[in-house]
């Protein structure tokens, strides 16, 4: 009975959850709801398709002037709860999801437009006591984001290393940076729990950088500044994690494996599905170790173990982040190629597609319309069809996803959702 007294709250978790990987329902989350928006916005959140939508057909969906719905996106965006972009000349809108989304943007600003201290507790209850949402990021295949090596462990390797495994290339391709606080060690410093790990270091790049510093909600730097960060997170040890495709960098959080929610639940639950690896994993040499157990101590996710009496053993939870080897004395701790290899979704439209496969949402994608009966009924029957087994498993398979991509990005409703060729470095 207490989730019928969140009302638009309740229709606006329920609206989140249509996102791949999506939400756990919980009392902490509609909690979380109210902080950030009021009533009335709760409820047009719930009305906004998954697609992006032009201010003019959301306002028809919201019955109301078109200069009212802008009025009342404009809001949302600087509270960082939609996303506005420019599709071909017109601005278009989306809800944004809790994770790379509004969580994060909400503790990123520093300019007290909400009570952090409430946030944090509520997000620590949500995120880090109750274990539902955890457990649900967990579960997504494809991968929600991916580990990004240490580039400069990766010497020896260095012909071999593919573009989306670097940083830099990242930082030297795009259009605009931002840079804003760390959502997780901002929450656990409201808990008395951060670390001393740097904070102003969550960065995103192009267009939803852009976003973020039209809005307030970051602060953009220039490719030298976005450079310095990196070079002085991977000093401290920090793990680089970003948004799990080949193109068009997003985001690049600095990871400690004290604070990180993503690498708390890789290490609490065994969510090794949290998060991608690298395409490298840690190897030891016996030959000239110390046996001084700083690789051991210097692991974010426990990967490694060692004794006294033998040489260091890495285990199956490596993430390949190079950690490790920055840190060895003796150079006998190194990264290496996986003999398995890694898959990365091209971009967010095939991590999209085949996650709305895996995680049966689908439907979601094609019947998007929340006032529509007939693609709530579609949106059913669809995501329903997709959670037999056999049928799931055939979808994936690599042959029949590979041609449902093809006609996936061939159609003319998705094509917002393709990411942008990546302009010349500079």
């Amino acid at each position: 009975m207490g989730h019928l007294t969140y009302g638009n709250y309740r229709r606006m978790q329920r609206r989140l959850n249509q996102y791949v990987p999506g939400n756990a329902d919980s009392t902490s989350l509609y909690e979380i709801l109210k902080v950030l928006v009021t009533d009335e916005e709760a409820h047009l959140c719930s009305l906004m398709p998954v697609n992006l939508t032009a201010s003019a057909d959301l306002a028809r969906i919201w019955k109301m002037a078109e200069s009212e719905a802008v009025s009342a996106l404009d809001a949302l965006a600087h509270k960082g709860i939609v996303y506005v972009f420019d599709a071909g000349g017109t601005m278009k809108y989306a809800l944004a999801p809790p994770v790379l989304g509004f969580f994060e943007f909400s503790l990123m600003r520093t300019d007290g437009r909400f009570d952090a201290e409430t946030l944090s507790k509520l997000y620590y209850q949500y995120n880090n006591v109750e274990e539902g949402f955890i457990r649900q990021q967990g579960a997504a295949w494809p991968s929600f984001t991916r580990v990004l090596p240490h580039e400069d462990m990766l010497e020896d390797l260095s012909s071999e290393v593919m573009s989306w495994e670097r940083v830099s290339d990242g930082i030297d391709s795009a259009t605009c940076i931002t840079t804003g606080q760390c959502f997780c060690r901002h929450k656990m410093e409201h808990m008395g729990l951060a670390c001393d790990a740097p904070m102003d270091v969550c960065l995103t790049f192009n267009d939803t950088a852009k976003y973020l510093s039209t809005h307030g909600i970051a602060r953009e730097i220039s490719r030298d500044e976005a450079r310095r960060i990196i070079r002085e997170c991977m000093d401290a040890g920090l793990v680089q994690i970003g948004e799990n495709k080949k193109s068009n960098l997003v985001i690049i959080c600095n990871c400690c494996g004290c604070c990180c929610d993503l690498l708390l639940g890789y290490k609490k639950f065994g969510l090794t599905d949290i998060v991608s690896p690298s395409s490298y994993v840690a190897t030891v040499e016996s030959q000239g170790c110390s046996r001084c157990g700083t690789c051991a101590e210097r692991c974010p996710v426990d990967a490694i173990t060692q004794t006294e009496a033998q040489i260091p053993v890495v285990g199956d939870r490596c993430l390949g982040c190079g950690v490790c080897t920055r840190f060895c004395p003796t150079g006998s701790c190194r990264l290496a190629g996986r003999p398995e290899k890694i898959y990365v979704p091209e971009d967010f439209l095939e991590k999209w597609t085949l996650g709305g496969i895996h995680q049966a949402k689908l439907g979601n994608f094609f019947f998007d319309d929340q006032t529509s009966s007939l693609h709530r009924i579609l949106r059913v029957l669809t995501n329903a069809t997709l959670r037999l087994p056999f049928l799931r498993s055939f979808l994936l398979s690599r042959p029949v996803r590979t041609a449902l991509m093809s006609a996936i990005r061939n159609s003319r409703r998705f094509r917002e959702f393709k990411d942008p060729a990546p302009p010349a470095a500079v």
